[in-house]
């Protein structure tokens, strides 16, 4: 089947059936419509570039009726118990696993992960929605005793009101669930803006909410290809009291430079440049199986994914040993192709990107171990297949050394000393997720309290889970995303002192 026909067979399903991504992919105040001005864009697989679907675009006068419908719907959906809103988001959770495998094709059609990934990535985004289903009951308030015997204090938490969230392509699932889960179980009201590359994964997330019960106005869903039209509009709005972004470094400190003017409360989970450190009395064996997994995860395009391996020299020509046979079994192709390691990268602007580092690195003095240049012929010609690359002998004054790949390129770092090596891990801006094997527990302790980045995995590549807290210090980001800690972000705190 082509492209089109392959979204027809998944978008004709029951789940789907009354939506029509040529016309109308706004869902506002419950209904699904078009843009008010008629405009459409494409959206294109990017491992054959052929084009999907036309989704609507919409502008002012659509997130203005969004805003408006969560403003309207607040009031009642704050006051349903806690159980209410509980049950919503546990029949969404039902939904969204009866039909994970039509969502995961849907999700590697126009994102381009394998579809074993597409599939865990499905579960991963189910787990946020009955993990905060949950965590709805237990939003728990106190009191505080008082130096006056004639007085009492409780403290609530309450629903911050409307929220405004924009997600990336990249996870384009559970990047949804992690930001609409909670948000729906503290009692707020949102509107959602999907990256322009995946929103026929988000129209069927919403399709999802709207099946489970969501009553209208709840969760609202623009679909856009000017997201500036979508950021500026909300932070106008003195109605939207919280936006809540995944995404860059750059565009996370805009959106929070532009929250200031009404005082919004920010959530940011950005950019990462996350250092993976290899011990001398680490199996080099285990440590490159474990940076071939993570690494390569999503064709590199993870914000946790390693971006800095340091490993220290008397262990090296084994690990990298080890590495490049690995990443020579791993075979880029079409998603949907059960032999495919790795996936296409989004598009054009993120292979010149790989392009450039690698002809930096090697002109700087980089060895490349594997990989290294873009991949051409019959099977590759429309998309944008870049290898999975190792490089050694990176140096400080390499660019891939300072900016985030976002992409398959595994650069490595020799290192002697382990004090040394902090300093280099921590050299950084970013400061999200961090990576450390070694056999030695003290070591281990040690050095995760000396890293500063907010999440560490010990010979651990997925320090992640909805139980727990995910989010970065310094520039990559603001607040944290699941776990007990992740419904707080959408909840205000109320004191109320009492004179008996």
């Amino acid at each position: 089947m082509t492209d089109p026909e392959q979204l027809e067979a998944h978008m004709s399903l029951p789940l789907f059936d009354d939506v029509a991504v040529t016309q109308e992919s706004l869902f506002i105040d419950g209904v699904w419509k078009p843009a008010a001005s008629g405009a459409n864009f494409d959206v294109t697989n990017p491992a054959t570039g052929e084009v999907l679907a036309l989704v609507s675009g919409g502008e002012r006068e659509d997130v203005r009726a969004a805003i408006a419908a969560a403003e309207a719907a607040f009031p009642a959906w704050a006051g349903l118990t806690s159980y209410q809103r509980a049950d919503c988001l546990l029949e969404a959770h039902r939904l969204m696993l009866e039909s994970a495998e039509d969502l995961a094709r849907l999700m590697t059609l126009e994102q381009g992960k394998p579809l074993k990934a597409a599939r865990n990535e499905v579960k991963y985004a189910a787990d946020f929605l009955i993990w905060f289903a949950e965590e709805a009951k237990r939003v728990y308030g106190s009191t505080i005793p008082s130096a006056r015997s004639d007085q009492r204090f409780l403290v609530q938490h309450q629903p911050v009101g409307v929220v405004a969230a924009i997600t990336p392509w990249n996870y384009p699932v559970s990047m949804i669930t992690r930001k609409v889960g909670p948000a729906l179980a503290a009692g707020a009201t949102i509107l959602l803006k999907p990256a322009k590359q995946t929103p026929l994964t988000a129209i069927a997330v919403f399709k999802i909410l709207e099946k489970a019960g969501i009553p209208a106005g709840v969760a609202n869903l623009v679909t856009t290809k000017n997201p500036r039209v979508f950021s500026e509009e909300v932070m106008a709005s003195k109605v939207v009291r919280k936006v809540t972004f995944t995404g860059s470094t750059e565009i996370g400190k805009m959106l929070a430079r532009d929250a200031a003017d009404t005082v919004k409360r920010v959530s940011l989970e950005l950019g990462g440049h996350a250092p993976f450190i290899v011990y001398p009395d680490a199996d080099p064996v285990h440590a490159a199986k474990g940076v071939a997994l993570v690494k390569f995860l999503n064709t590199g395009q993870a914000c946790i994914s390693p971006n800095r391996i340091f490993v220290h020299r008397s262990i090296a020509d084994a690990f990298l040993n080890e590495l490049k046979n690995r990443v020579g079994k791993l075979r880029a192709g079409n998603g949907l192709e059960a032999s495919s390691g790795i996936g296409p990268l989004i598009d054009t602007p993120s292979m010149e990107k790989m392009e450039r580092q690698v002809a930096d690195a090697k002109k700087l003095g980089a060895t490349v171990v594997a990989g290294g240049e873009r991949l051409t012929g019959t099977e590759y010609d429309g998309g944008n297949f870049f290898p999975a690359t190792v490089l050694s002998d990176v140096t400080p004054d390499m660019e891939i050394y300072r900016e985030e790949t976002f992409g398959p390129i595994a650069p490595v770092i020799l290192f002697d000393d382990e004090d040394d090596v902090v300093a280099m891990a921590n050299d950084t801006d970013y400061g999200l997720a961090s990576y450390i094997y070694t056999r030695d527990l003290s070591r281990a302790l040690r050095v995760a309290e000396q890293l500063r980045f907010g999440i560490i995995g010990i010979n651990d590549i997925n320090p992640t889970s909805a139980a727990a807290p995910f989010g970065g210090v310094n520039q990559s980001g603001l607040g944290r995303e699941g776990s007990s800690e992740g419904i707080l972000e959408y909840l205000d705190t109320k004191l109320v002192g009492i004179s008996i």
